[in-house]
């Protein structure tokens, strides 16, 4: 492992990115980064319609990821930032050598519970299907760190900072 990582937590809406991000970001004393804060106003308004993205509207998006995710490198700093990064092809993009991928795994039932108890997002519960219908999960050669959603954030936090073997400041 990289002596300065970027965790990409990953996973469908729902799944507990935000949630599990900050707090791994709070505990390692990392920089942190909403990944749904880069989306452009257009994507918003799609998601916020119930209308998927394509690829070419995640395109734009996952670029500006990448370059944070290769801004820290550069600047040897680690950190965490989230992103759905539902598709191999998405991951290929922010694929650099510090990059560790945390995929936030739970069924289509526990996800729909959690979206549906969530106020305040842009995403509605009826993109869930299209979320799970992109989703391809990582394989074992993109070496990402499966994390099954049944236990608290603060219990998936510790579970990925002991796994990673990564001291909390």
């Amino acid at each position: 492992m990289s002596a300065h990582p970027v965790l990409v937590v990953m996973g469908v809406s729902g799944s507990g990115k935000s949630t599990v991000a900050a707090l791994l970001a709070g505990q390692l004393g990392w920089d942190y980064l909403e990944g749904d804060d880069l989306h452009p106003a257009e994507n918003v308004a799609k998601m916020s319609a119930g209308i998927p993205l394509t690829d070419e509207d995640r395109w734009p998006w996952l670029d500006q990821i990448a370059q944070w995710i290769s801004d820290h490198a550069a600047s040897e700093m680690p950190g965490v930032v989230t992103c759905s990064a539902l598709k191999k092809i998405y991951r290929d993009r922010l694929r650099l050598p510090n990059v560790i991928f945390v995929y936030l795994s739970g069924s289509k039932a526990e996800i729909s519970q959690r979206l549906s108890a969530r106020h305040g997002h842009f995403m509605p519960t009826a993109l869930l299907d299209s979320q799970f219908a992109a989703l391809q999960p990582p394989s074992e050669d993109e070496h990402a760190l499966l994390v099954n959603i049944s236990h608290s954030p603060a219990q998936e936090a510790a579970e990925i900072i002991q796994r990673l073997g990564l001291g909390a400041h």
